[in-house]
């Protein structure tokens, strides 16, 4: 049983209504934002017109504000943000529809006002304003907002959208839209990107900026501007609309062989039953010779391949893209194919092929994701010298999965880490180095054979010998 001074809901309402108003008036002392949830909760209690009202005043403040909000305010404006958003998606939809997608358009016309005044490297509050574009859609399909008037409203914000704030906003309206509203926001963009570009005359055109190809003016950026955000709105609505040929029109001919875009484009084709001329669209990219071939396009392929029915050749490049990267991935999908037994014998030839792999990195990476670690303490016992002990990030992970059962190759990839440290002379990571030190000699105790690489003693007697002057160093060794 809970004590009695535990803080729970039965135990404060043992206090009576008296007592806790007195403690809830002591507590919002001082507090803005803890009166204002109170005088929220007091409109509530009478009707959601009162709250309404009460959260048009509040975003009306929150637009005239003018202080800078740096990142030891970011979280006090983004809870007032999240809490007059909830209150308007909980408590005013439920009651009236119509009444909260105002005042939800309302809260999203903030974003400018909060941009503008704010510096906020985490992402934190650009998320409120991209749960209201969702929270909009819910609320304008439920109060049956007019689509002419709908498609108007999302098509004037999308053209202002500076900070990414109505980056999700077509896509979160088409349940409201509809193909009708689709039609009619499609019909707004067309017409703005047929507008004649006013070009200023050239003793008015404003410099915002110089390149390497002279000066950057303001009509060029904004036409530049405008033409992208038509092409990804009209995607948005063709995706929506299921119209893979409009949104194919809206890539320009010469990206088409760009291989992300051929991917995108191959998915929706073949997504929509046209294997055979997403294959097409995934040729014009020219693979020869390239490395650096996206996975997301080579997942395009062999999907398009099992389409057709052509499983053979979509196997054989799941390992020829396994051969060229040592993608995991394309491993899994090769081997959930073959018969059973089968794929024993080929994650075996899969194994032999990455520890022969030129890059033993790669190589090393693989073996933690699969994951193998006896396969990874071979790689790194055998090919040690190869490792870079400057890939840290690499090399701090392994060193930690092998510790448990593979002593000798965790002390391997922390010795190529300590080596780089000191034979570069890295004295920022000279702490991180004796820590590593450490390590080697408690896992020292675990090593019965330490094969051909010297002994924790040796190796340590080698460290004193060549870098014996980094006191920096030696200094932080226990």
């Amino acid at each position: 049983m809970a004590a009695k001074t535990t803080l729970n809901a039965k135990n404060l309402e043992a206090l009576g209504a008296p007592r806790l108003a007195e403690l809830l008036i002591e507590i919002s002392t001082g507090s803005a934002a803890h009166k204002r949830r109170l005088r929220m909760a007091l409109a509530g209690n009478h009707s959601s017109a009162e709250v309404a009202r009460e959260v048009r005043k509040r975003l009306a403040s929150i637009a005239r504000a003018r202080t800078f909000i740096d990142w030891r305010k970011v979280k006090r404006v983004k809870t007032d943000l999240e809490t007059q958003r909830k209150t308007i998606v909980e408590t005013v939809a439920a009651d009236d529809p119509k009444e909260a997608f105002e005042l939800i358009w309302q809260f999203l016309a903030l974003a400018d006002s909060v941009f503008e005044r704010s510096n906020d490297g985490s992402g934190s509050l650009i998320e409120s304003f991209h749960q209201a574009c969702a929270d909009a859609g819910a609320i304008a399909k439920s109060a049956g907002v007019d689509l002419d008037i709908l498609a108007d409203k999302i098509f004037v914000a999308v053209q202002d959208n500076g900070y990414g704030q109505y980056d999700q906003l077509i896509t979160s309206m088409v349940p409201a839209l509809g193909n009708d509203g689709l039609e009619r926001l499609k019909g707004l963009f067309v017409q703005w990107a047929k507008e004649p570009k006013e070009k200023p005359a050239k003793d008015e055109r404003k410099v915002i900026g110089w390149s390497s190809r002279g000066p950057i003016y303001e009509d060029e950026v904004y036409a530049t501007r405008r033409d992208l955000t038509v092409r990804i709105a009209l995607q948005e609505i063709a995706d929506a609309l299921g119209d893979v040929d409009a949104y194919i029109a809206q890539q320009p001919e010469k990206t088409r062989s760009a291989p992300l875009v051929a991917a995108d484009i191959a998915n929706r084709l073949r997504s929509a039953g046209r294997a055979k001329e997403a294959l097409t669209a995934l040729d014009k990219v020219d693979t020869k010779g390239r490395a650096d071939v996206p996975f997301d396009w080579q997942l395009a392929r062999v999907e398009t391949l099992d389409a057709l029915g052509r499983g053979e050749e979509a196997q054989a490049f799941r390992w020829t893209c396994f051969e060229q990267s040592l993608n995991d991935e394309h491993l899994r999908a090769f081997l959930r194919r073959l018969p059973d037994f089968d794929d024993l014998e080929a994650e075996e030839n899969a194994f032999a092929y990455a520890q022969a792999y030129p890059d033993i990195h790669l190589a090393l990476a693989f073996f933690l994701r699969w994951p193998s670690s006896a396969e990874a303490a071979k790689l790194v016992c055998r090919r040690r010298g190869e490792l870079d002990g400057d890939l840290y990030e690499l090399m701090t992970p392994a060193a930690e999965v092998l510790a448990e059962k593979y002593p000798l190759a965790a002390t391997t990839v922390l010795r190529a880490m300590i080596d780089f440290t000191l034979d570069s002379a890295r004295s920022s990571r000279y702490k991180h180095a004796a820590r590593h030190l450490a390590e080697c000699s408690s896992l020292a105790r675990r090593i019965d054979d330490y094969g051909s690489a010297e002994s924790h003693d040796a190796y340590v007697a080698d460290l004193k010998h060549r870098h014996g002057k980094k006191h920096g160093f030696w200094s932080l060794v226990g």
